[in-house]
This record gives C-alpha cells, sequence and structure tokens, in this order.
C-alpha cells in the first residue's frame, strides 16, 4: 500500500481551510454549530492523513511528492499510533459525558496545560535530532520548550484557581514584574548560548535545556498566581491563546504544517479574544501577558458598611415582572451553578408571550471563560437576537422596568466606576441600577469571585432574593 505525499499536503490544506472556516463560523450565534461541524470535519481529516503517513513513514516536510511503503515498524508504529488515539479518546469522552458546563472553564485550563507539556516533549525529543539548519533547529527547540513549559504550569494555576482548590486572590511576590522581565532576559542569553554550543558538548547542551524548562516552568506559575480570581476569563483567553504557539512551535520541530497553521490560528484568535477582553474591562494587555493583571487597581476592604440590604420574595417578583413593560436578565456564574437557564428561557417565554419586552444583558467576562453565559442560553433555545452584549444594552437600562440579576455580581458592581481604590476601578460593567427597579438573586451576601463587595445591593432601588437560582426562578413561574 503507496502514500503519495501531494495527498498528505492536499488533505492539511482542506483540514486548514476547515479550520478557518470554523473560525468564521464560531464568530456568531447562529453560525456557531456550522463552526463546530467544519472544526470537527477538519480534526478527522487531519488526524486520518496525520496517522496514515506518520504509520508509511512519511516526512510530510520533505520537498516533493514521494511514495512510502506500509510495512515492517510501519505497521508497529500505526499499532501504537492507534492504542494510544484510542486511551485518549476514551478518557475524553469520559470526561467530556460527566463535565457540567460550570466545570468547563477548568477543563479547558487543564486541557491548554496537554498542550503544553506536549510542546516541551517534542522540544526534548527534537534536540536529539540532526538539521539542515542547526542553529535554526536549536532556537526551534529553545523557544518551543520555553513556551511549552510557561503554557503548562501557567494553565495548572489556573485550573487549581478556578476549581478552587487554591486561593483566587493574587498572590504577588516582591519586585514580580522585574523578576518576569530577568527570567525572560536570561532565556534568551540561554537560547544563544544553546544555539552556539557544539553538538557534541552534549551535558552541556541538556544543562542548558534543563535550565531553559526550569525557568520556564517557573514563569508560566509566576505569571498567572499573580492574576486575581475576578479576572480568570482573561487567563482562560490568554493561555489558550500560548497553547496555540506552543502547538505551531511543536509544528516546526515536527516539520508540519498543518500543526503550525493550527497553532498560528488558535495563538493569534486567543491573542485578539484577551485584547478584546482586556478593553472591556479597561485593562493593559500587556499587563495580562506581564502577569500584572489584576493587581493593578487597589484593594479596597470587603466589609465596607453600606447599610442594610432590603429582601423580596418570589411572589412580589412575580407580581413585579407582572406589571413590567421592559425586562432586562443579567446572567453570571451563578446561574451555571444552579443550571438555572432552562427556567429562566421559560420564564422570559412566558413574559414575552404577554408582551414584555425581555432581553439579556452579556457582560464579556461574565461567568469563568469567553463566552460562557452565550453557550447556557443558547443551550436552553433562548433566542438568539434577544441575547445582547455589553455596549448593546447599557443605554436601554435607564429605560428599563425591571432587572433580574442572576448569579452575577463583579460585573454589576458600580464600584468599578465610583471608587477608585477598588481592585475592579475601571472596569466597564452592566448599570443596572440604572433601571427601576433591581431584584438581584444570591445565595447569601457573600462577595464576588473577585472578593469584592458590591454596593448595589443596598441601594434603595434594590431587593434581594436568597436561595438556590433554580428554585427561585421556578417558584416565580409557578406565581405567574
Amino acid at each position: 500500500m503507496s502514500l503519495p505525499l501531494t495527498l498528505v499536503q492536499g488533505a492539511y490544506i482542506v483540514a486548514g481551510l476547515a479550520f478557518i472556516l470554523a473560525l468564521a463560523g464560531l464568530s456568531r450565534h447562529e453560525s456557531a454549530r456550522n463552526g463546530n461541524r467544519f472544526g470537527i470535519i477538519g480534526m478527522t481529516i487531519a488526524l486520518i492523513a496525520t496517522v496514515w503517513a506518520a504509520s508509511a513513514g512519511v516526512t510530510v516536510g520533505e520537498v516533493g511528492p514521494v511514495e512510502v511503503g506500509i510495512e515492517g515498524s510501519g505497521w508497529l508504529g500505526l499499532l501504537l499510533i492507534v492504542l494510544a488515539m484510542g486511551v485518549g479518546a476514551v478518557i475524553g469522552l469520559d470526561r467530556a459525558r460527566k463535565v457540567e458546563m460550570t466545570g468547563m472553564p477548568e477543563l479547558i485550563a487543564m486541557l491548554h496545560s496537554f498542550v503544553g507539556l506536549a510542546a516541551v516533549l517534542v522540544g526534548w525529543n527534537s534536540s536529539y535530532e540532526d538539521a539542515a539548519f542547526p542553529a535554526v533547529h536549536d532556537a526551534e527547540v529553545a523557544v518551543g520548550i520555553f513556551i511549552g513549559a510557561v503554557t503548562f504550569t501557567g494553565s495548572i494555576v489556573a485550573f487549581l484557581k478556578l476549581s478552587a482548590r487554591i486561593k483566587s486572590a493574587p498572590l504577588v511576590l516582591p519586585r514580580h514584574n522585574l523578576l518576569n522581565l530577568v527570567i525572560v532576559i536570561a532565556f534568551l542569553v540561554m537560547t544563544v548560548v544553546y544555539v552556539l554550543l557544539p553538538h557534541d558538548a552534549t551535558f552541556a547542551r541538556h544543562a542548558l535545556l534543563g535550565a531553559i524548562t526550569a525557568v520556564a516552568l517557573f514563569l508560566g506559575w509566576h505569571l498567572v498566581v499573580a492574576i486575581g480570581g475576578g479576572d480568570m476569563p482573561v487567563v482562560v483567553s490568554m493561555l489558550n491563546s500560548y497553547s496555540g504557539w506552543a502547538a505551531a512551535a511543536a509544528g516546526f520541530l515536527l516539520d508540519n504544517d498543518l500543526l503550525i497553521i493550527t497553532g498560528a490560528l488558535v495563538g493569534s484568535s486567543g491573542a485578539y479574544l484577551s485584547y478584546i477582553m482586556c478593553k472591556a474591562m479597561n485593562r493593559s494587555f500587556i499587563s495580562v501577558i506581564a502577569g500584572g493583571f489584576g493587581v493593578e487597581a487597589g484593594t479596597a476592604a470587603a466589609d465596607t458598611d453600606y447599610g442594610e440590604h432590603r429582601e423580596i420574595t418570589a411572589e412580589a417578583t412575580a407580581e413585579l415582572l407582572s406589571g413590567a413593560s421592559s425586562v432586562v436578565i443579567t446572567p453570571g456564574y451563578g446561574m451555571a451553578v444552579a443550571q438555572a437557564q432552562y427556567p429562566v428561557a421559560s420564564l422570559t417565554k412566558l413574559l414575552r408571550e404577554r408582551g414584555v419586552n425581555v432581553r439579556f444583558g452579556i457582560h464579556p467576562v461574565a461567568g469563568r471563560l469567553p463566552g460562557h453565559m452565550n453557550v447556557l442560553l443558547a443551550e436552553a433555545k433562548v433566542p438568539y437576537d434577544i441575547v445582547l452584549e455589553m455596549d448593546e444594552i447599557n443605554d436601554d437600562l435607564s429605560d428599563t422596568d425591571v432587572v433580574l440579576v442572576i448569579g452575577a455580581n463583579d460585573t454589576v458592581n458600580p464600584a468599578a466606576e465610583e471608587d477608585p481604590t477598588s481592585p475592579i476601578a475601571g472596569m466597564p460593567v452592566l448599570r443596572v441600577w440604572e433601571a427601576s427597579d433591581v431584584i438581584v438573586f444570591k445565595r447569601s451576601m457573600a462577595t464576588g469571585y473577585a472578593g469584592v463587595q458590591n454596593p448595589l445591593f443596598f441601594r434603595e432601588n434594590t431587593q434581594m432574593l436568597f436561595g438556590d437560582a433554580k428554585d427561585r426562578v421556578e417558584d416565580i413561574l409557578k406565581a405567574l
């Protein structure tokens, strides 16, 4: 059985186009399902072509069409690849079946760590290979290991914070920005030395690679541990970008064009998404990369006395909604935890049938990862056209009768605009307090993920509806 190299290259081109179409489709709610389909098709083609080429002994980066037969060790290689894929598929399917939407952020962070670890292992393996251009190859090895190691430990810390296994508050070492700069300079110096060392200096070269790996692992930990929990959605996006560049670096080392293309797509799209989110939060994109994100503003006390809060019942909330002509719902992570999106969708349908103008206001960083709330609402079949971004809904809040804040906290905190000492100072928020009445669904008066008290809860037009969000919305439905 022979395998022409041009067939593999053609399959890679088709897969690359499918990935581009996937990104284009995922940019809008209406086309997201088709975007996912294109991504699945592209990855299927890529896997088949790669496994076929690897088992046949084809080096995809070679110039000119060649044919290689699958024989002898080729069959053994194919068996090992299929076995590894089978184990990974079983684990992946099991986790995908069991994970809740509330656990998706930490699952994504963990998957990013796998990409980083793979890049480190590929880099170390490639360091033993000969290359036509040794200097370029050695530089690729050092860069690939560095990016992969940063991605690995950074993603592990993000996973631990998102899953509440460690505190979400930032841990800032003295002169942490200077420390980061010193590590980057040290990496550049070690890379130059590694490239200049003769290849027969095996011990020295391995020692340098070990040092590069160690400082990169520390840098990944240090970058993310210095970031506060309230800013973790941007961190997830940033790590997504890092994992893409790590994959691209592995693609150069493996001489695999498709891996380079895919990594570049993921890396650039993740970086652009991080930039958009930073703008939405009035943060510095450079500060995100430098690991100072989340500690620039101040440390306002969470126990400030804002007065007494007022409570409301589900029945009284239903009565308030019955007399409203316009309602805005602003969901947050609490809605995901309570799995309240389905009764929220039912409440939305009922109110719209009664002539109430119901819309959703989505903050760019609501939840624990970009698009978290949009996915939940789409899952519950909420119409796309009434799910609006913060900039689209903010100007209408002053003319809104009732705002339902379901599980959101930091994204509706007026302290971001009114308190320059707050850790979230300068972050654009949904100005829900401008509505006539605000009903906040919360389990308790505890602070949000950023650890900041919310003065919204104590305003005269705000009332608290305590309990599980799903149960309270269902109570409102019964009362209606």
